[in-house]
């Protein structure tokens, strides 16, 4: 099961947690309200009784007639929240507020706060306990505030809940942007582009593993700089002794008088050749993967081609090569040496592995290489894979099997593509090979080791 996204999964826990948060913090300043409430509510209650129980006393103190019920009258219509009535000590009723029921007001022992029916009162009495009052207010009343105070208090919630969910995802999305900042910057490493990840600007938390990244491409690079040392150098080392040896094969083969002499003499002189060829394609490829591939000065492609093509009109070849350049020169800053490197490659495969006939080399004005040669139809995965290291063709030749993975090695460090098809596009058969010579040094892809 994927672990899914970072943010995702913090921005739900951190929502989750922060409701959670909201919603008992509500919870508990509404039952902290509730309690403060019921107080100043009781102690309304109570002011109130005392008020009207003094009142209550005078007015029973100054009556002429005794054992006579009065009700007061209200003086215009209102909500009563507060209800009474006034006994004496036998359990007489002297004095009823207007909406008063007196079967609704039980006869407490003591005095003091009591609930029932419904109804929170309180008891208080005066005249040595001649007089008591028994105020009411209903529970319903109070129970109505405590609604209205826990909405009051859920509304903002309601607004604020969602708002705190959209500022955490946005609030990770930005906290998490030197993240990803990072990220581009590794995507852009490879095995030739290998310099160290900027740390400037990076979090604290990001550094040690821009850190630990960069010590890891350091010894990256280290490792493959001695690789392509190592060839480099072992293909050089080997152009002398075996220049040497193929000189001194000619040699015996030109004295030699027997013919089987001459036979295994011209074996070992091709395998020699094949050897020259090999290191010569293993310098080429060093040079691919560790040489500054990109000048700071524009060279015209046009001068480079018709050197090269040149160079194969004094061979065994001769005649076959075809060259195509525009009218006006074709600028480039790659380096030229690159250049020749790509043409000579993609000429001698085209050579080697297509079939008698020519083979067409043409530059566009935008500084597209194109060399087109006769074959037959090469299947796509047999096309996908002619790129790889030591990997040969089917027309059984005897290259190296390294001019293509040459090419690719270059096109890949100064920003361009190796486009392979068959058959050529509106023929039947057919191999092409294309690719965008240009490159600019403000975009330069590969790295000086």
């Amino acid at each position: 099961m994927r672990p899914g996204s970072i943010r995702i999964r913090s921005a739900i826990a951190l929502s989750v947690i922060v409701t959670a948060l909201w919603l008992s913090t509500a919870v508990f300043t509404a039952r902290l309200l509730s309690a403060e409430l019921d107080e100043v509510f009781d102690s309304a209650l109570q002011e109130t009784g005392q008020r009207i129980l003094q009142l209550a006393v005078v007015d029973v103190l100054n009556r002429e007639e005794e054992g006579i019920t009065r009700r007061v009258t209200g003086l215009a219509a209102h909500d009563e929240h507060f209800t009474y009535v006034v006994r004496d000590d036998t359990g007489a009723i002297l004095l009823t507020s207007h909406r008063a029921d007196p079967d609704d007001f039980p006869a407490f022992r003591q005095s003091g706060f009591h609930e029932a029916n419904g109804h929170r009162f309180f008891q208080d009495s005066a005249v040595r306990g001649t007089v008591i009052l028994t105020i009411a207010e209903p529970l319903s009343h109070r129970q109505e505030v405590g609604v209205e105070m826990a909405v009051a208090l859920a509304l903002p919630l309601m607004v604020m809940v969602p708002l705190s969910v959209v500022a955490i995802f946005y609030g990770l999305g930005f906290g998490l942007r030197p993240l990803e900042a990072l990220r581009n910057q590794l995507s852009r490493r490879g095995a030739t582009a290998l310099s160290p990840v900027p740390v400037d600007g990076l979090p604290d938390e990001l550094r040690p593993i821009a850190d630990t990244v960069n010590d890891l491409l350091a010894r990256l690079d280290m490792a493959f700089a001695a690789e392509r040392s190592f060839a480099a150098n072992a293909a050089h080392e080997l152009r002398t002794p075996l220049a040497g040896a193929l000189a001194q094969v000619q040699r015996l083969r030109q004295q030699a008088t027997d013919p089987e002499t001459r036979r295994r003499a011209d074996e070992v002189e091709q395998t020699l050749k094949r050897l020259t060829r090999l290191s010569e394609r293993l310098m080429q490829l060093a040079r691919a993967e560790g040489a500054r591939l990109v000048s700071d000065r524009p060279t015209d492609l046009c001068a480079i081609l018709s050197l090269v093509v040149h160079d194969f009109d004094h061979g065994p070849d001769a005649g076959r090569v075809t060259l195509a350049l525009p009218d006006a020169a074709v600028m480039s800053h790659i380096d030229p040496d690159a250049v020749a490197i790509v043409a000579r490659n993609l000429i001698e495969n085209a050579l080697r592995h297509g079939q008698a006939g020519p083979v067409q080399v043409r530059l566009g004005a935008d500084g597209t290489l194109t060399v087109d040669n006769e074959s037959p139809v090469i299947p796509p995965d047999q096309l996908a894979s002619l790129t790889d290291r030591f990997v040969r063709g089917a027309s059984g030749g005897d290259g190296s099997g390294l001019g293509l993975a040459i090419v690719q090695t270059i096109s890949g460090r100064v920003g361009s593509n190796l486009h392979l098809q068959s058959p050529i596009p509106g023929h039947t058969a057919g191999f092409r090979a294309a690719l965008l010579l240009q490159a600019h040094p403000a975009n330069k892809m590969d790295t000086q080791p």
